[in-house]
C-alpha cells in the first residue's frame, strides 16, 4: 500500500520511515478492550490525543469524540489506521513538531516500538523526554512499561533471550541500565522528568492484549478480595488456551495475590502522569477504576468490559462497554445459547466482598479440614436452597452460581458477577451438583492433594461433596449437572449444537488422571502423568493378585486331581469297586421290583374305588 490509497495529507513522512515493516498486534480485542475503556475515561471530549506507537485500531474507533494524532514507526500501519486518525506521523518522535501539545499522550505499547531503527536512535529516555514535552501543561501521559520478571516470563517454555524473530531488536533485559525494570524505577523517571503520579494498574495476562487492568495499590492491599481472585484467575485461564507453559498461570497468579505480590508479577504496568501547571480539571482523576476487566472472549456473545469504581462506601460496579448479550435467544445463531445469556444490566450497586469459594475450598482441603470444608459447603446449599421457589428450582443468576463465582465474608454469602443468567429454572439439586462437579474436577485433575480416597472419580467425589453438603446426590443427578455445564459451556464459548454434544461427552469422561482443561502446564502434566502410574501400579498389582490367586487354585485343583487318579488306581480301590459293585445291581433291581409292583397295583386300586 502507498500513500495515495490514504486519505490526502493526513499521513507526514518527515523521514526515518520503516517501508516494510508493520507493528500493528495481530491478536484483537473486542472494542479495544479494557486498554480502550480507560482511554475513554482519561481522554474528555475534543481533547488533542497524540497515540505513541502501534495500537489497537479498536482504541482509535473508541476515541472517536477526540482528535487524535498517531504517531507510529511504519509506513504500512500509517496508512492502515489514516482513515481513523486525524493525522498520522511515520518516523518515530524525532518527526514530532516541537511547537506541538496534546492534552493525552497514549503510549500504551511501550516506547521501545515508539523509536524506528531507521531513524535518529533517541534511547528510551530520549523517547521519554521527548514525549513529555509533548504534554500539554496539565495534560496526561498514559504510559505501559514491560516486566522483565512478569508472570507470562515464569511460566513460559522458551526464554525471553532466546527470541530469534524479527520484531526482536530490543531485548528487555535487567541489565541495561536505559530501560526501567520496575515500577519504582518507573516512577523515579517520570518523576524526574516533571510529572506528577496519579494510578498505575497492573496488566494481566499480557502487556500488549491485556483483558484485566487492576490497580497495583489496591492490588499490594486486597489479598483477600474475591474480586481480584477471580479477575486474576479468569484473564490467566483463558489467555493461554491449550498452550504449553511451565506451570498453570492462574495459579501462579492467585498465588501472589494472596502472598500482596499481584502486582510485582504482572507481565505489565500501565502508569498514568500529569504535567503540572494549566487548566487541569479537577475531577480528571476523581473517578478512575480499581480494576477493568473483559468478559467472555472476543467475538462470542456475553463479551463486554466491566468496571469496578472506589467510593465512599467501597467498591461498586461501573460502566460495562461492548456488551452484546441484551437478549437471550433471539439474537443467538446456536441453540447452545439457549442455556444461559449475560445481562449487563445486573451489574449495579456495589460490588460483593469477601473471599472467594473455590479458593476457601481448595485450602480446606489442602489442609484436610473437614470440618471447614463441611461448614462452607453447608453455607453454599444453604444460600441455594435459599433462593429457590416453591418447587425447588433456581432461576436467574442464581441457577448458575457456581463456587468459582461465589464470595464468602463471614456467614453471608453472594454471587460476584450476576450478570451471567441461566435462561430456563434448574432443579435445586442439580445447581448444587453442578457446583459441586466443577470443583471436584478442578481438584481431582488440578492434582490437589485432598482428604478423600485416590480411588474416588469425579462424579463419586461429587457425590461425597454432597453428602457434606448435607445433601443425597447420586450418579444420576450429577450426570445431569455435568450435562447442563455443557450447555453453559458451549454458550460461554459460542458452541453450535455438535460441538455442544462433543464437549458433553468429553465433561462426562473426565478422569481424576487427566490433566486439567486449559493450558498444559509441565507440572500439571506431571502432576497426572504421576497420578496415572500410581493408577497403573495399582491395576498393575491387583493383575499380579489375581493371578497369583488363579495359579494357585490351579496347582490345588491338579493336586485334587491327581490324588483322584492315584486313588483310583490303588489294590484297595480295586478290591472295594469289586465288593460294592454287586451290592449296586442288587439296590437297583430291588427298586425296578418295587416300581412293577406298584404299577401292577394300580388297576385294582381303582377298581375299588
Amino acid at each position: 500500500m502507498t500513500t495515495e490509497t490514504a486519505p490526502a495529507g493526513r499521513i507526514t513522512l518527515p523521514g526515518g520511515e520503516m517501508l516494510a515493516w508493520s507493528d500493528l498486534p495481530k491478536e484483537r480485542l473486542a472494542d479495544g478492550g479494557p486498554l480502550a475503556a480507560l482511554a475513554v475515561r482519561i481522554v474528555p471530549p475534543g481533547a488533542r490525543v497524540l497515540l505513541a506507537g502501534p495500537h489497537d485500531p479498536a482504541l482509535l474507533d473508541r476515541l472517536a469524540h477526540a482528535e487524535v494524532t498517531c504517531l507510529l514507526r511504519s509506513h504500512p500501519d500509517a496508512v492502515a489506521l489514516a482513515q481513523r486518525a486525524a493525522r498520522v506521523v511515520v518516523g518515530g518522535p524525532a518527526g514530532l513538531p516541537d511547537d506541538e501539545t496534546y492534552d493525552v499522550v497514549i503510549a500504551a505499547a511501550g516506547l521501545d516500538p515508539v523509536e524506528s531503527v531507521e531513524g535518529t536512535r533517541l534511547g528510551w529516555n530520549g523517547v521519554l523526554a521527548r514525549l513529555v514535552a509533548a504534554v500539554r501543561p496539565g495534560g496526561a501521559l498514559l504510559l505501559r512499561l514491560d516486566n522483565p520478571l512478569g508472570l507470562h516470563r515464569l511460566v513460559a517454555t522458551t526464554p525471553w533471550y532466546a527470541a530469534r524473530d524479527d520484531s526482536a531488536w530490543v531485548i528487555g533485559g535487567v541489565l541495561d541500565q536505559a530501560h526501567p525494570a520496575n515500577r519504582d524505577q518507573l516512577r523515579e523517571r517520570l518523576t524526574a522528568a516533571g510529572l506528577h503520579l496519579r494510578a498505575c494498574w497492573a496488566a494481566y495476562p499480557d502487556g500488549a492484549t491485556a483483558t484485566a487492568l487492576l490497580d497495583a495499590d489496591q492490588l499490594d492491599r486486597g489479598a483477600g478480595s474475591g474480586l481480584f481472585d477471580a479477575v486474576l484467575h479468569g484473564a490467566c485461564a483463558a489467555a493461554f488456551g491449550t498452550a504449553t507453559v511451565l506451570q498453570d498461570p492462574a495459579r501462579l497468579a492467585v498465588d501472589a495475590l494472596h502472598a500482596g505480590r499481584a502486582a510485582d508479577l504482572a507481565p505489565a504496568w500501565l502508569m498514568l502522569a500529569r504535567r503540572p501547571g494549566g487548566p487541569t480539571d479537577p475531577g480528571a482523576d476523581a473517578d478512575l477504576p480499581v480494576a477493568l476487566a473483559q468478559t467472555g472472549q472476543s467475538g462470542q456473545p456475553g463479551t463486554c468490559v466491566l468496571e469496578v469504581l472506589d467510593g465512599p462506601s467501597g467498591w461498586r460496579w461501573g460502566h460495562h462497554a461492548g456488551a452484546d448479550a441484551g437478549t437471550t435467544t433471539a439474537a443467538a445463531p446456536f441453540a447452545s445459547r439457549e442455556a444461559a445469556y449475560r445481562d449487563p444490566a445486573a451489574l449495579s450497586g456495589p460490588v460483593p466482598t469477601g473471599r472467594l469459594l473455590h479458593t476457601l475450598l481448595l485450602d480446606a482441603a489442602l489442609r484436610r479440614d473437614l470440618a471447614t470444608l463441611r461448614t462452607l459447603l453447608h453455607g453454599y446449599a444453604g444460600w441455594l436452597a435459599g433462593q429457590a421457589n416453591a418447587d425447588g428450582r433456581l432461576a436467574g443468576a442464581a441457577a448458575l452460581a457456581s463456587t468459582d463465582n461465589m464470595v464468602v465474608d463471614g456467614d453471608r454469602y453472594a454471587v460476584l458477577d450476576p450478570s451471567w443468567r441461566a435462561t430456563d429454572t434448574l432443579p435445586g439439586d442439580v445447581a448444587l451438583a453442578r457446583g459441586l462437579w466443577r470443583f471436584a474436577a478442578a481438584l481431582l485433575t488440578g492434582g490437589y492433594a485432598h482428604p478423600w480416597s485416590s480411588t474416588l472419580d469425579v462424579a463419586g467425589l461429587t457425590v461425597v461433596l454432597g453428602g457434606l453438603a448435607g445433601h443425597d446426590l447420586d450418579r444420576a443427578t450429577v450426570a445431569e449437572a455435568v450435562r447442563t455445564e455443557a450447555a453453559v459451556a458451549a454458550t460461554l464459548h459460542g458452541l453450535d449444537a455438535e460441538r455442544r454434544a462433543t464437549l458433553a461427552t468429553e465433561l462426562q469422561a473426565v478422569e481424576p488422571t487427566d490433566p486439567p482443561v486449559g493450558a498444559h502446564s509441565y507440572q500439571q502434566l506431571r502432576e497426572a502423568w504421576l497420578r496415572q502410574r500410581e493408577e497403573i501400579s495399582r491395576l498393575a498389582a491387583l493383575t499380579r493378585w489375581t493371578d497369583e490367586l488363579l495359579t494357585s487354585r490351579e496347582r490345588a485343583l491338579r493336586r485334587a486331581e491327581a490324588k483322584i487318579g492315584l486313588l483310583s488306581g490303588s489294590i484297595s480301590y480295586r478290591v472295594g469297586r469289586l465288593a460294592i459293585t454287586p451290592a449296586r445291581l442288587a439296590k437297583r433291581g430291588a427298586r425296578a421290583a418295587k416300581r412293577r409292583a406298584r404299577a401292577a397295583l394300580a388297576p385294582r386300586q381303582e377298581e375299588q374305588q
